[in-house]
């Protein structure tokens, strides 16, 4: 229980700070997408159910923040805590390749599916332009901000975790 509070509020905390503090940081021409680190986190260490529970959650949050049409941010960062989740099979606790790869290639899908939703329905369609000057950008800072973050959301979930078993164990002696 420790555990879903404790990530409920990293979700709150990563969307105040991805929609509204980077914002005001002059030098960064975007900002990390820290609900896409924080959902792939959670479902590559946790599987498919919780990986959707948490990506419908920050979708929703994204949902109500940004205009468009309601539930596209429900449904994309619900896919990817789902399609991450299958990757819990081949978790390892010291192995940061598969997570960067993840997160690479979920950043790619999210700007992909944000490109043909938010931008070509507008009648915006120069793609190079994008890449250039949205897409790189972006997927390079969440690169980074998933290595520093990565092993401490890892870190947290472990201990949480440990918890409840612990006062679940001992409610089972008494």
């Amino acid at each position: 229980m420790r555990r879903a509070i404790a990530n409920c509020l990293l979700i709150l905390l990563a969307f105040v700070l991805q929609t509204s503090v980077f914002s005001y940081i002059k030098f960064l021409i975007v900002s990390p997408n820290l609900l896409l680190i924080i959902v792939f986190t959670i479902a590559f260490v946790y599987g498919e159910k919780e990986g959707l529970i948490y990506g419908v959650l920050s979708g929703i949050l994204m949902d109500m923040f940004y205009s468009g049409p309601f539930g596209y941010y429900t449904v994309v960062f619900g896919w990817i805590g789902f399609m991450n989740g299958f990757f819990s099979r081949f978790y390892y606790d010291d192995y940061i390749v598969l997570p960067i790869i993840m997160c690479t290639v979920n950043e790619v899908m999210f700007n992909l599916l944000s490109f043909i939703m938010r931008f070509i329905e507008r009648g915006k369609t120069d793609f190079l332009y994008y890449t250039k000057s949205i897409m790189m950008p972006e997927l390079v800072l969440t690169v980074l901000f998933t290595l520093a973050l990565y092993r401490p959301i890892l870190a947290l979930n472990r201990s949480l975790k440990k918890r409840d078993e612990d006062k679940k164990g001992e409610k089972l002696v008494q």
